[in-house]
């Protein structure tokens, strides 16, 4: 690794002039995205497009291109020497359009000004279908979370209806899906050795299409998996439920097996992913020449949302082994934890207390759970076919170790940096690994912690996520008992009463998730009441691909125990359930309800 870590000294070019301007007559990739760029390694496309600069490939990124109008911005460049790449940016884009009642939204977070109408829904399958028109000889990697989350069959919620792969209704040649450096690095290194795109089959972390009755890509490295097809898990959701368990089982796992799909005269393989990164390897992905803002070419159109919460924060590690069945996390970036090495992270800190408009604060040293930085299974050999959604729930894995001491120390090393007056935990802490009732590994390091935390890195607030207080919904969940929050509640009092701090404590919910029926509305705001809290950070639940609240909420049925599930899923039924959270409002028919930012940081 580099001694410092530094900005980067110039942007990777975004049209034909720029391009020209760098002497080069050809590009070997060319990268369409919905996000506006933002060359940071919180956002996919900018990582992506740095790793193949990184591996001395020329590249170029067309943000946001116009699908509307001559397509132009589809042409500018003409068509690269290996293939373009396609991501719908770091969010999924149908989230990013719409609330969980289907209506649209009026800004887009990953636009200059949060403008809304840059991109279209699904430009995964948009812009993969336009370059194939104009370039059909030229091959279609996609990726991104958009893409990762959909390489099987899954049910669309905004559709109402089960789709096929993504690869199927987009054309696309290639999928990479996770977090995609490794990938993408062994897909140029094979292509710039001569070998053919289409001999590209048995590549990690990677999915492609072959006819129905060709044989598999011959390979000794993984066991096979045949799920049910396309066509059966559409016309029957016991065969869709069946599909899903053994997709997330195989996620779980570190040494997966290879899953095939067959959908019409087609075939979808899913290859298994990459061994988690390395600390080191994690580590070079920051150390690539960032310039750590927009573009310059945004310069007078607004502030881009999404850039303007990240940008003095530092991403301490990737994954989360919580399995929440509502989250996509572990399906996307893996169960098992990566970590940025200390000194890959100080360095960060460092680049960035000498940015010229940074004040001294770092809004968050976080991750997808902040507190599970450097957690791993004590014997990692246990850890290799285990397919646990969650290490922690129904209980805590015994082979886990959930010591927060390293984490504790970083935070100190981080304020003792020069240039730093404070640092704050943005990113949700799970608080059910800091108590023994729940956590019996759980001791002075995680008191040590909280302590740490609050008196030390919040910013008037400290956001949770308790999701139900219901012990039905919670199971659904696969969450803690709220007897935990009660219990945080208890510390988090006593810590700021003998800190002399005026902090609050902000619980996050979700309305309307399979299981909660309006008794189980009712008992939250019991709850919620009795504590003194009137919930501002809410969820309407909203039904994404591949997770298992969605399997619940197509099916009726918990795919895991067979029974039965009360699922809200009309829209009046979903908005009765979230207006119970604001009893205390006049009026309050309508209520604005919040829906994080879900994109990944650093994904394909």
């Amino acid at each position: 690794m580099n001694n410092e870590l530094i900005f980067g000294k110039e942007w990777l070019p975004t049209t034909k002039k720029e391009v020209e301007s760098l002497g080069w007559d050809e590009l070997d990739v060319i990268l369409f995205s919905g996000d506006a760029y933002v060359d940071h390694p919180s956002f996919g496309p900018a990582v992506i497009a740095r790793v193949i600069e990184n591996a001395g490939f020329r590249v170029a990124v067309v943000p946001q291109p116009n699908w509307k109008d001559d397509l132009r911005d589809f042409r500018k460049l003409g068509r690269p020497k290996y293939f373009f790449g396609v991501t719908a940016g770091n969010m999924d884009s149908m989230v990013n359009h719409y609330t969980a009642a289907i209506r649209l939204r009026s800004d887009d977070a990953y636009t200059p000004g949060g403008k809304a109408g840059f991109r279209p829904d699904y430009p995964s399958v948009v812009y993969t279908k336009i370059l194939k028109e104009l370039f059909p000889d030229v091959p279609v990697v996609i990726g991104g979370i958009e893409a990762s989350m959909r390489r099987l069959t899954h049910y669309d919620y905004w559709k109402n209806r089960v789709e096929p792969s993504i690869l199927n209704s987009s054309g696309a040649d290639l999928l990479i899906y996770g977090m995609g450096e490794q990938p993408i690095r062994e897909v140029l290194r094979l292509l710039s050795k001569g070998v053919p795109f289409t001999s590209l089959r048995t590549i990690p972390q990677t999915s492609l299409l072959i006819k129905r009755e060709d044989s598999l890509p011959a390979q000794n490295m993984w066991k096979d998996i045949n799920l049910h097809s396309f066509e059966q898990c559409r016309d029957d959701k016991k065969l869709f439920s069946e599909n899903f368990v053994k997709f997330e089982k195989e996620s779980n796992k570190i040494e997966s097996s290879r899953l095939i799909e067959a959908a019409g005269d087609l075939k979808v393989i899913v290859n298994p992913p990459f061994p988690p990164m390395t600390e080191e390897e994690a580590g070079m992905t920051y150390e690539l020449p960032f310039m750590y803002r927009p573009h310059p070419k945004y310069n007078k159109k607004g502030d881009i949302p999404a850039y303007e919460m990240i940008r003095f924060s530092v991403n301490l590690h990737r994954g989360c082994f919580g399995g929440c069945s509502f989250c996509a996390i572990a399906a996307h970036q893996g169960k098992q934890i990566v970590s940025r090495s200390e000194e890959s992270i100080l360095k960060e800190v460092k680049m960035l207390a000498s940015m010229p408009d940074f004040k001294g604060y770092l809004s968050d040293l976080g991750g997808p759970s902040a507190n599970m930085y450097r957690m791993k299974g004590r014997d990692m050999d246990l850890c290799k076919t285990c397919s646990r959604p969650s290490c922690i729930w129904p209980a805590v894995c015994k082979n886990l170790n959930t010591s927060h001491k390293q984490l504790t120390d970083l935070y100190r090393k981080v304020d003792k940096t020069n240039g730093i007056k404070k640092s704050f935990v943005g990113s949700g802490v799970r608080y059910d690994l800091l108590f023994p009732e729940w956590n019996k590994g759980a001791g002075r390091d995680e008191g040590e912690y909280l302590e740490e935390l609050i008196t030390k890195h919040v910013s008037g607030r400290l956001k949770v996520a308790p999701e139900h207080t219901s012990p039905g919904v919670l199971y659904e969940m696969r969450k803690a008992p709220f007897e935990l929050y009660r219990k945080l509640k208890n510390r988090f009092d006593s810590i700021k009463k003998r800190h002399g701090l005026k902090y609050e404590l902000i619980p996050y919910f979700i309305s309307s998730h399979p299981g909660c029926t309006d008794a189980d509305m009712k008992e939250l705001v019991s709850e919620v009441k009795s504590l003194g809290i009137k919930p501002e950070q809410v969820q309407d639940f909203t039904p994404t691909p591949m997770t298992l609240a969605t399997t619940i909420y197509y099916t009726g049925i918990n795919p895991y125990t067979g029974k039965k599930v009360y699922v809200a899923r009309s829209i009046d039924d979903k908005r009765k359930q979230k207006e119970y959270f604001f009893w205390y409002k006049k009026g309050h028919n309508g209520a604005k309800v919040l829906v994080p930012l879900r994109g990944d940081r650093g994904g394909f």
